[in-house]
């Protein structure tokens, strides 16, 4: 593909030669958001193929998984003495992100930091308050539920791309809805099969929400942005750093599939210890380069982890982790390539 194709990224500067951030990295937390919506660079070659090819990486390995009774990491099934406190530890992580936030001038994301006014003031005022809510452990149930009605505010201040950006914090507070602390035991709690189920579902669709929209809003539609971040933050050239040096168009492309293979792995729910682990590794890459913002940002996708971390690990919960909507199974099954998918992994 010729680099002519994109005479607005060639306007660059020298630096932007070098690889674009292939963590998951928020530039809009760091840099001034451009307008973005740039569709002709995703549908260049290269962005289509990518995608093309996570998307068959996740239907594999989900379909891999499912051949799996058992937590694929033996080792770490001690980490299921946890799993009665997960829901409390989920509370304590959403509530000091929301304290954290509050104190930063920040509404759910630290892209939306400009609020004024009475209003603003109003909205940060209930943020903090629900973030201490949310570490005291009491009730549970309506702090996440008012967490989520805070959602509308943030869409209308910001827009829809930033309540799809800041999913992965609804995620958290959906799955306390379905499934709360408990009253007693410091929060220990037994849910029934179907309410675990359908939370932890809640739980992975909001955080794939948040990566995908983030590959696409960010890398995939907003090549410019993504440039313009490695030009401020030079360290970020990771295959710089092992001699690996490829045209800039190919680094975006590279760095949006990761961003959505990421998302697409954890929405599978499959083989979640060892998906967890890769993905902590540039999740926590990042905040010591960047900080508090970065880390405070980050901090409900730590919870979600730890989560399906946990509950991927107890051989009581390991298969609910994985689970599908009925409807949802139903139409991929009918999808001819996931049929031939299907039938040259059970041959093999």
């Amino acid at each position: 593909m010729a680099w002519s194709t994109f005479p607005h990224l060639q306007k660059a500067p020298p630096m932007v030669t070098h690889v674009i951030p292939v963590v998951p990295l928020h530039e809009r937390w760091f840099e001034q958001s451009t307008g973005g919506n740039d569709w002709g660079f995703y549908f260049s070659p290269l962005p289509l193929v990518l995608t093309a090819a996570m998307l068959l990486v996740t239907m594999v390995w989900r379909l891999l998984a499912v051949r799996v009774d058992r937590p694929e990491l033996g080792a770490l099934t001690p980490l299921a003495r946890l799993t009665p406190w997960i829901p409390r530890l989920l509370g304590i992580h959403l509530g000091v992100s929301l304290l954290a936030l509050a104190s930063t001038g920040a509404l759910l994301t630290p892209a939306v930091h400009d609020l004024h006014g009475v209003t603003g003031s109003a909205l940060l005022l209930a943020e903090a308050a629900l973030g201490i809510w949310l570490v005291t452990g009491y009730r549970l149930r309506p702090a996440a539920s008012l967490v989520l009605a805070l959602g509308p505010a943030l869409g209308l201040l910001a827009g829809p791309m930033a309540l799809a950006e800041c999913a992965n914090l609804a995620a958290v507070a959906a799955f306390l809805v379905v499934v709360p602390p408990g009253a007693d035991r410091h929060g220990a709690v037994d849910p029934s099969p179907d309410a675990l189920r359908r939370g932890l579902f809640l739980m992975r669709l909001g955080v794939a929400v948040a990566l995908v929209t983030l590959a696409f809003t960010e890398k995939f539609t907003n090549p410019v942005m993504a440039a313009r971040t490695l030009e401020d933050y030079p360290a970020l050239d990771v295959f710089g750093l092992v001699g690996i040096d490829l045209a800039p168009h190919t680094f975006i492309a590279v760095a949006g599939a990761v961003e959505l293979l990421f998302g697409a792995l954890v929405l599978s729910g499959a083989f979640p210890q060892v998906a967890v682990l890769v993905a902590a590794v540039p999740f926590n890459a990042t905040p010591a380069m960047f900080g508090q913002t970065e880390l405070v940002g980050h901090l409900p996708v730590y919870g979600v982890f730890l989560a399906l971390l946990v509950y991927g690990s107890d051989t009581a919960t390991y298969q609910l982790v994985r689970w599908l909507p009925t409807g949802v199974l139903g139409r991929l099954r009918r999808l001819p390539t996931l049929r031939r998918i299907r039938a040259a992994v059970t041959e093999g």
